[in-house]
């Protein structure tokens, strides 16, 4: 298997209210979208939502709720102020801060929330990272 991953798919309870939250994060869906299937381009990955009862029977699994699952998506921000911004932004939408943005063991700056369906997000902003022209990380 090549190391790269193309597309990171969720499964949401309510799909209209889903797509809301990521749109009124001023994400743009793609074209190729469909009805009960949204597409967010993100610089070589796609972001999909999709109804989690359809996710789950094309998986053949159960769908289990869960606290944490051991999975978290992450943004890195261009400075602290940002990862402020993006926080106290989420939180208008309705966003639970699981974490506030602070200061944090690795030299970083970060803080943690859960999107509408309790997927763990952080924003982070890593002083030792390096962002390309299009935001592309650089390891």
């Amino acid at each position: 298997m090549r190391q790269k991953l193309n597309l990171i798919t969720l499964g949401v309870t309510d799909f209209a209210k889903a797509l809301a939250f990521y749109e009124a994060l001023g994400w743009k869906k793609s074209d190729k979208s469909m009805d009960g299937m949204a597409l967010f381009p993100l610089g070589g990955i796609v972001l999909a939502l999709h109804p989690r009862h359809e996710l789950a029977a094309d998986t053949t699994l159960t769908y289990q709720p869960t606290e944490f699952s051991g999975l978290t998506i992450s943004y890195n921000a261009k400075s602290e102020k940002e990862v402020d911004e993006v926080l106290q932004k989420v939180a208008k939408l309705g966003a639970p801060i699981v974490k506030p943005a602070q200061k944090v063991y690795w030299g970083g700056y970060s803080g943690y929330f859960k999107d509408l369906d309790g997927y763990v997000f952080e924003v982070a902003y890593n002083p030792f990272w390096e962002l390309d022209e299009k935001d592309n990380l650089i390891l």
